[in-house]
């Protein structure tokens, strides 16, 4: 008997690459290969009057496809109230519509219009407007077993209308590349260099769908959310860190729109996940049911709090050592002539006749994305 059952045990070894091969077979849905550039509406409209409105238009696109998100340009967009007043977007470039803040009617709903400049026109449902709370705080804590820092975010609405939440946040870090460079080269002459390219500042926006909700509490509090986890190894932290929070009151359908698109865009990595599933918002195309839009038109007043630390968390950061050139090339002309790759750092040597040299990415912040230009709340 217990010969039989390792018998059988051994073939089904041999017979499941067998079975393997012969029930997986590629599938690929029609959606993955649809050619259809369907409009994607991104922004809502800033009711408060302290911050522009911004509204993106884009195209989607073949998810095999590398290229850059197709640029929906020439549109012509208006945020509409019941009683006909309309307020006219303005094109800035790069798909952003933008309008400046002003005041508007608190009570009011609005909607949104746009034409595209192929004749094609989306309207929205109205929307009433969501009065957004303060945010009582931004804190932050260390998290020494793995290693990074979180910054959580606290609320509340003491008439308990709110209910729903949505944040974004920007975040800027102060950074330096490992070498200061001190000399360059104009028209074949070392001179002193003139601008400042060893300290840079970093900028990068939320890129997650972030939401909260107390319909289930008893208050309307929210009270240490995470929104942010910055790893120590990034550096973000090692000379001074910013983080700017907006957040947005949202109405129920608004909050299951995002969280519909949360699931579907952000949870979608393993069987058990939510399954992708299409997901358009309050926005249709005037005369075609069949031309699908993307987004969700909301109006609402912004809320924003910023919180700068200087934890010194992080390693300076490390490169390989410089090397030295002399200053006149002496002999064939590529003996010492200069990789464009490298900077020129300081003068070196008995009578200053040779110079260090490093390459670009230890002594050019840019080189890591980041801007020379301070911002205005450093």
């Amino acid at each position: 008997m217990k010969n039989a059952r390792i018998l059988t045990a051994v073939l089904l070894l041999f017979a499941l690459p067998f079975l393997t091969d012969g029930c997986i077979e590629p599938f690929s849905p029609p959606e993955i290969n649809s050619d259809e550039n369907y409009l994607v509406v991104d922004g809502f409209f800033n009711v408060g009057g302290t911050d522009t409105s911004r509204i993106a238009l884009r195209r989607t696109q073949n998810i095999n496809q590398a290229a850059q998100p197709i640029i929906e340009k020439g549109a012509t967009i208006t945020v509409e109230n019941e009683a006909g007043e309309s307020y006219p977007f303005t094109e800035s470039g790069e798909g952003q519509y933008l309008l400046p803040p002003q005041s508007y009617g608190m009570t009011d709903k609005y909607r949104l219009r746009i034409n595209t400049e192929d004749g094609r026109e989306y309207l929205s449902e109205y929307v009433a407007v969501n009065r957004t709370p303060a945010i009582d705080s931004l804190t932050y804590k260390l998290d020494a077993a793995r290693n990074e820092v979180t910054f959580y975010v606290n609320t509340h609405d003491a008439q308990n209308r709110t209910q729903f939440y949505r944040w974004k946040f920007e975040e800027t870090w102060e950074y330096d590349a490992t070498y200061y460079s001190a000399l360059e080269v104009i028209d074949e002459q070392v001179v002193i260099r003139k601008d400042n390219i060893n300290k840079c500042w970093g900028n990068t926006r939320s890129g997650s769908i972030l939401l909260g909700s107390t319909i289930r509490l008893s208050s309307d509090i929210i009270k240490n959310l995470p929104l942010n986890r910055v790893p120590v190894s990034t550096n973000k932290l090692f000379i001074k860190y910013s983080i700017l929070v907006r957040q947005y009151g949202l109405s129920r359908p608004a909050f299951e729109y995002w969280t519909d698109l949360a699931k579907t865009t952000q949870a979608t990595g393993s069987l058990f996940d939510p399954q992708p599933s299409q997901v358009t918002g309050n926005i249709r195309s005037v005369s075609d049911p069949g031309d699908l839009v993307f987004g969700y038109f909301s109006a609402a007043t912004e809320e924003t709090r910023r919180l700068t630390i200087t934890p010194k968390l992080g390693i300076f950061p490390r490169c390989t050592e410089p090397d030295t050139i002399p200053v006149r090339c002496q002999g064939r002309d590529d003996d010492c002539a200069l990789n464009t790759a490298q900077l020129l750092l300081t003068y070196w040597g008995p009578r200053a006749d040779s110079v260090l040299v490093a390459s670009s990415n230890c002594t050019d912040c840019r080189t890591a994305g980041g801007t020379t230009t301070r911002p205005s709340f450093w």
